[in-house]
């Protein structure tokens, strides 16, 4: 346990960071996820309807440090092929 006051306070600030890195990696999977279903299902215009969305917070979740940039490149790469590919 912590006993000097910066380290409680750190902690603190840590469980608040935690707290909202566990919400936006959520909302990631999600926005994911419901990209994939739609193109699952074959739903080009639900797809390119919530392409632009899925981008953007895939870009925000790189910049917020939730996910690495390369690997926000290939999300955004492969999600592009997919609706490509039943276009």
């Amino acid at each position: 346990m912590a006993n000097t006051f910066s380290a409680l306070k750190r902690m603190r600030q840590t469980k608040r960071k935690t707290v909202v890195n566990r919400l936006r990696k959520s909302r990631l999977r999600h926005q994911i996820r419901s990209m994939r279903r739609l193109l699952e299902h074959k739903d080009t215009k639900g797809a390119n309807d919530a392409l632009p969305a899925t981008f953007s917070l895939i870009d925000r979740s790189a910049r917020w440090g939730i996910i690495k940039k390369n690997t926000a490149a290939r999300y955004k790469s492969r999600l592009q092929a997919r609706l490509k590919a039943i276009a």
